[in-house]
């Protein structure tokens, strides 16, 4: 997608640290809401959520591993959401990337659209060390038959939502209580691979980075209220 949309387009970077999903959701359609009317720029959100299973709308309630008791026990919501692809989850240690982009400046293509996401991803681990690459038909991002990044959005009137997690530093046990995307895969976080800690706001930045460069963006700092144009509280 690099080079698709232009040099020194503007978009800005929202980052929520750590926060509730179910918040996060309705932040995210106020944010696309103000995208599609033209209130607000190209948005990248991101945050590292609390525990939470989410299914999208090829989600199967078959994929969830563990009894509705045991996902109380950890503490683990499970959301519905509008999202592309099957079962994910969140939870702390991972970066969470919601791109809020009006993709009639970037080609109308939401397939380039995911590629450039999964470019990103790929750019960044290869920054830290790790070669990854994509699985023909399976949206997301691979270290051999491992997968690392997920990757689901929704599309409506040209403006994204939704988005990408990479596994940084994520609890496997609470990856085993779902088959990721419906397959029986194994799931691997940036730390397992490298052997050691890394900090998940540097892996954020690098991300940021590769992100903006393959979508041509001059990317700068915002506040929640800067982004709902004053109306936060």
């Amino acid at each position: 997608m690099a080079g698709s949309s232009g040099p020194n387009r503007r978009a800005v970077h929202l980052s929520l640290g750590r926060a509730d999903y179910g918040w996060t959701l309705d932040l995210q359609r106020t944010l696309h809401a103000r995208r599609k009317a033209g209130a607000a720029p190209d948005v990248v959100v991101t945050v590292e959520h609390d525990p939470v299973i989410t299914l999208g709308r090829s989600g199967s309630r078959d994929h969830l591993l563990a009894s509705p008791d045991e996902l109380k026990r950890e503490g683990i919501g499970v959301f519905e959401v509008e999202r592309g692809g099957d079962v994910t989850y969140h939870g702390p240690g991972q970066l969470v990337v919601y791109p809020i982009v009006d993709l009639r400046g970037h080609g109308r293509d939401v397939r380039r659209f995911v590629r450039g996401l999964e470019g990103a991803t790929i750019a960044t681990l290869a920054d830290l060390g790790i070669e990854a690459g994509r699985r023909d038909g399976y949206p997301g991002v691979w270290v051999s038959d491992r997968k690392i990044a997920s990757i689901g959005v929704y599309v409506s009137g040209w403006v994204t939502r939704h988005g990408l997690a990479l596994n940084v530093a994520v609890n496997p046990a609470h990856f085993a209580m779902i088959r990721p995307c419906g397959l029986s895969v194994e799931t691997v976080s940036v730390c397992d691979l490298l052997g050691r800690t890394i900090d998940l706001d540097r892996v954020r930045d690098a991300f940021l980075e590769r992100l903006a460069e393959r979508f041509g963006w001059v990317m700068e700092a915002t506040s929640l209220d800067e982004v709902l144009g004053g109306a936060s509280g």
